[in-house]
């Protein structure tokens, strides 16, 4: 069924006709449809016309936006369509934006086809009679679930390619040609900007059913070490067998970031969730140790949290995404490690204040624990048995949003009482925080507040001589 871009793909594809042009879908359009996937991207180019008759069919059609006048990219007001010109581009420099674009709308079907990354995003497909172009064997290689470059020089001239190879890899689950990977290989990748790698990267973690293809083609083509060194030195550093069957540090993460895609879509931040279970683990790096043939790595969530922060420094600017990745790090032993220890109510209400988002933070504790699977243990026996764990986290964190609901001291409850606004303020509401983690009703938080701010006040009057 037709939806209104599509309608409106072929009304410009049937007046272009008439001015003697053609019309086709390209890119991911044309290939998620031929793999059943949804994608409501779409974008059309369009051959065979000048620009000012193209744009004199867009008039007709709408209000007409130019999104790109050197691209040779066009759309319509209140339609999510881009429609673009054949282009031929050089590279003037080591970037992704560092190319000289020139519009030629008689360029020709192979050759505007011939400038794609991948074969399966070469593929053109006439809007009009559904013809497919296949220039370069794109649809033999989605049946292969391979991924392949087109051309050699064009593609080495864009290095973000690198990173596309990988994510497609990771969301379709295809593997990436021999040919390609050891392109990929030759590539300079320093001088892209991290907000494209965040973008690809973002792809991969919020799309793929195993987003660790996404490291483990980048660990193949030996394109880590720029944007993903923290993530590099995970690789063979050691675990302790008896925790961690599955073996270093690598595998247990890629199996954590694999657990936590089948837990993103109930995560209240998916992406800053997904991120968090990629550096959880950044300072086993730095702190493992062995010692007397025992493997540790005391204070690693500690550690880490510079690590992250570096890391995540490197590809975006968010704070909201920073703060809650950097607390996630910090907590993530914790929801576990106070079931084990059958920490007191007190110490899990803490906890679930401290952190950023208690309900993701038991998401993370669950990634981490299921991502232990190697040797003997399978992950049906690991769900099993980390089943008693989750159901005491999923209420101990009851609790706390029932105690967070109650009605509690807030700082006009001081003023109404009384209480001056001092240097004492701060601490008299952290106190009556802390009653209110007890489960302590207002009534009494107020008035143990009130009794302890008349105390402070009569020790520091003491501490001040008297004055």
């Amino acid at each position: 069924m037709e939806d209104k871009n599509t309608e409106m793909a072929r009304r410009v594809a049937y007046k272009v006709s008439q001015a003697g042009g053609r019309t086709y879908y390209v890119g991911g359009y044309v290939r998620d449809q031929l793999l059943g996937r949804e994608n409501k991207d779409i974008d059309i180019e369009v051959h065979g016309v000048s620009v000012s008759c193209l744009e004199g069919i867009l008039d007709t059609l709408g209000e007409r936006l130019t999104m790109g006048v050197s691209f040779g990219i066009m759309g319509l007001r209140h339609y999510d369509l881009d429609i673009a010109m054949p282009r031929s581009e050089i590279a003037t420099g080591r970037g992704h934006k560092d190319f000289e674009v020139y519009v030629d709308p008689f360029l020709g079907e192979e050759k505007a086809a011939s400038r794609r990354d991948f074969t399966m995003n070469a593929l053109m497909q006439d809007v009009l009679t559904g013809e497919i172009l296949d220039f370069f064997g794109g649809k033999e290689d989605m049946a292969r679930g391979r991924i392949r470059h087109v051309n050699q020089q064009s593609f080495a001239e864009d290095p973000l390619r690198v990173f596309r190879a990988a994510q497609f890899a990771a969301r379709f689950g295809f593997s990436v040609a021999e040919e390609t990977v050891a392109l990929s290989s030759s590539m300079d990748v320093a001088a892209l900007a991290g907000e494209r790698i965040m973008m690809e990267l973002t792809k991969a973690l919020l799309k793929a059913e195993k987003p660790s293809v996404f490291f483990e083609v980048l660990r193949e083509m030996k394109q880590l070490s720029v944007w993903f060194p923290e993530v590099e030195k995970l690789i063979r550093v050691p675990q302790s067998e008896r925790y961690h069957p599955e073996g270093d540090v690598w595998t247990h993460t890629m199996q954590v970031l694999d657990e936590a895609a089948r837990l993103r879509g109930q995560a209240r931040e998916p992406l800053y969730f997904m991120l968090s279970a990629l550096c959880h683990d950044f300072g086993k790096a730095v702190t493992t140790d062995e010692k007397d043939d025992e493997v540790h790595a005391y204070g690693h969530e500690n550690t880490g949290v510079p690590l992250a922060e570096n890391f995540l420094s490197r590809i975006t600017t968010e704070a909201k995404l920073k703060g809650y990745v950097l607390n996630m790090t910090r907590l993530h032993m914790r929801p576990n490690m106070e079931v084990r220890e059958h920490a007191s109510t007190k110490s899990f209400m803490k906890m679930f204040d401290s952190s950023t988002c208690p309900e993701d933070l038991l998401l993370l504790a669950r990634a981490d624990d299921l991502g232990r699977v190697g040797g003997q243990v399978d992950r049906s026996a690991r769900v099993t048995a980390y089943e008693e764990i989750g159901k005491c986290l999923q209420e101990m964190l009851a609790m706390y949003k029932e105690r967070m609901a109650q009605p509690y001291v807030m700082g006009r409850d001081l003023i109404q009482a009384g209480v001056r606004p001092s240097s004492l303020f701060s601490e008299a509401l952290a106190y009556a925080h802390k009653m209110r983690l007890a489960g302590i009703s207002k009534d009494d938080q107020l008035r143990q507040t009130l009794s302890w701010i008349r105390k402070e006040e009569g020790v520091r009057r003491q501490e001040n001589g008297g004055e």
